[in-house]
């Protein structure tokens, strides 16, 4: 082997030891830092709301019922879709699971965690099924023929 090819490869070692050890120093630091403050760590395991919330006038204009944990639905859901996508559906708890267990399989949805609850009872509440699955009918029209 020549030297200016044993040179090339000591000089890259050199560098991935120095890439090494300055990463190592890193952890160092960081893993005394989350030893000292360990409430660092502890807000990971909160849910989403605890972190966001939004105005009731916003929630209004998005077209959702103002209730607890509709922060959880807007944070989870509007990142994907439109508001209307959501609030346009009526289910049972078990019926809204099941669209978004389909959508966690097939639209590549996040697990919910400790938030999957939450978010559910909120849209068993507000949006349930309903005895009427249409529009009323029209009353009180004066028809007329197309000619």
């Amino acid at each position: 082997m020549k030297e200016d090819e044993l040179g090339k490869i000591l000089g890259s070692l050199t560098n991935m030891l120095m890439g090494i050890g300055a990463l190592a120093v890193f952890l160092i630091g960081l893993l005394l830092y989350l030893n000292e403050n360990p409430e660092v760590l502890q807000n990971f395991d909160e849910p989403a709301e605890a972190a966001v919330t939004f105005s009731p006038e916003l929630v209004e204009q998005m077209g959702f019922t103002d209730d607890q944990h509709v922060d959880l639905v807007i944070v989870n859901c509007t990142g994907c879709h439109s508001s209307k996508l959501v609030t346009q559906n009526r289910a049972t708890k078990e019926g809204w699971r099941s669209m978004i267990e389909w959508m966690q399989r097939t639209q590549n949805l996040k697990d919910l965690g400790i938030d999957e609850e939450k978010i559910l009872e909120y849209l068993a509440k507000n949006y349930a099924p309903t005895d009427q699955s249409r529009r009323a009918n029209l009353k009180d029209i004066e028809w007329y023929k197309l000619d």
